[in-house]
This record gives C-alpha cells, structure tokens and sequence, in this order.
C-alpha cells in the first residue's frame, strides 16, 4: 500500500494506492490519515493515480522529524569516525521541508551544500518505551528523504543543528510505502545523483542502527506519535568525505531514490 498526499486547487488532499487503484481520501494529508485508527479500510473517492508534479510532502506537518547521524558503517567509516556505542539523534522542523518535485533553496550564506540520500521511517501508533518488536510493530512506512546540509554551518559547533534547518532544503517523498511491503533489513538501495552522475549507492543492509532500533531507542526517552519522522542516515559518497570535496552547484538537478519507493527530482535554485 502507498500513502501519499496531493497539491490541488490551492489546497491538499491524501490518498491511499492498493490494488484496488487509487482512493482520495477526506482528509488534508497522511500525518492527518495516519492519526486515524481506520487509515487502512477509510472509505474515500475512486480517482486517477497523481501526476509527479502535484505530490507534496507527504506529512505536511510531522510533529517531530528526529535523523540518525553516522548510522552506516561505510559512511562513518569515509568521515573517519568510529562506529558509534548509541544512535546519534538529532531534529529538523517542518520549515525545513519540500516536496518531491519542488525546488531545494540554496542559500546566499553558503557554497558548502552537501547530499544526503536517506530512507525515513513514519510513525503509525503512539509509542513509549518499547522492545524491538513493538518498535516494528509501530512503523506505517516508509518514505524517501534528503538531507541536504550546509556543511560550513554544520561544523560551527558540535551541536549539528544549524546545518540542517534551512527553509525549503529538505526534499520527502514521493509516497509512504507501509511496513509489509518493504524490509530495510534485507537490503534496499539508497542513492543519490547530481546532474545525471551517481554520488551514493548504498543499501541499507549496511544500517549500523535499524529502523527497528532507532525506534525503540528514541521510545525510551520521548513518545513518539504517528506521522513522526525518522530520518535513518545517508550511506557513503557524500561531498564532504570526496577528495577534493564536492558541493552541490546551484542549478543542479538533485535525484535521491530508495528501492521500492520511488525518487525524488529537485532543482537546486539559488535563494532570491
């Protein structure tokens, strides 16, 4: 099943895609869906399936969106550090956002902007202090993410935070793909191009923290809610680890995809 939220008419509108086609659903997008304990069988209105250029962000509005730092082996491995004891956490906000399709705004503040192709999971029940397997259990989804950073910013203090909140950076999407159809564990492919040329190709078979985990890590000290994100890592070839180091240009073309999802196709166009 994929879930996935619709830009029309000046407003938005969720849908829901099985193998009975596509169904719009009468509420504004899947974070409000997911909500709903019936976001499975609710009843909505039979219709084409969307056109690419009118996704938006799935959840328009997470209520948290927590990323997973240095959680791929070959990734922390190419930055030089080591394979970390607990998960590193941190947190975007919804300013920070764009949809499949939109443009990524490239700052006037820096020239230093790095790709970061991640699959993200989505929440689906509320959850606390949970085991592994109740971890799981709570997962609706998953979509795909790209944490595009300002590297400068990033590395002006410990704390990642400043790097990674720039409005309109974060392309998410197309769609949430739910838990039974996909298995991270097993290997999915993760990549990430600039310009029609392959920066990442990663699998997340190489996850030093599965979804799984970091669910049931971030559990342990905050609820999480359905339609939170998060964001699992990037796996190796980012710009910052190349020598020399790569930025991406404005203007460029920026395609993130993970297997069994679907891509994301964003614009890289200078801020006014």
């Amino acid at each position: 099943m994929r879930l996935g939220t619709v830009r029309r008419d000046g407003s938005t509108q969720a849908f829901r895609q099985d193998e009975a086609g596509t169904a719009y659903l009468p509420v504004k997008d899947v974070g409000e869906l997911l909500a709903r304990g019936d976001w499975r069988t609710l009843a909505g209105e039979p219709g084409p399936e969307p056109d690419a250029e009118e996704l938006g962000t799935p959840i328009l509005r997470p209520g948290k969106i927590l990323c997973a730092g240095l959680n791929y082996y070959a990734h922390a491995e190419e930055v030089g550090q080591d394979v970390p004891k607990y998960p590193t956490i941190f947190t975007k906000f919804h300013n920070s956002l764009v949809g499949p399709a939109d443009d990524v705004v490239m700052p006037q503040a820096s020239s230093k902007i790095d790709w970061e192709a991640e699959l993200a999971v989505v929440i689906g029940q509320t959850v606390r202090k949970a085991d592994e397997a109740a971890a799981k259990d709570a997962i609706a989804g998953y979509t795909v993410m790209n944490d595009v950073s300002v590297r400068d910013w990033q590395g002006r203090t410990s704390e990642w935070f400043q790097g990674k909140n720039w409005d309109r950076m974060t392309p998410v999407g197309p769609v949430v793909v739910t838990a039974d159809e996909l298995d991270p564990e097993k290997g999915l492919a993760v990549e990430c191009e600039l310009d029609g040329v392959q920066k990442q190709s990663g699998t997340t078979a190489d996850l030093i923290f599965s979804c799984a985990t970091l669910v049931s890590y971030i559990s342990q000290f905050m609820t999480l809610e359905p339609g939170d994100l998060i964001a699992t890592g990037t796996p190796a070839g980012v710009g910052l680890a190349r020598k020399p180091r790569e930025w991406i240009p404005a203007g460029a073309e920026l395609v993130t995809r993970v297997e069994g999802i679907g891509e994301l196709r964003n614009r890289c166009v200078p801020e006014d």
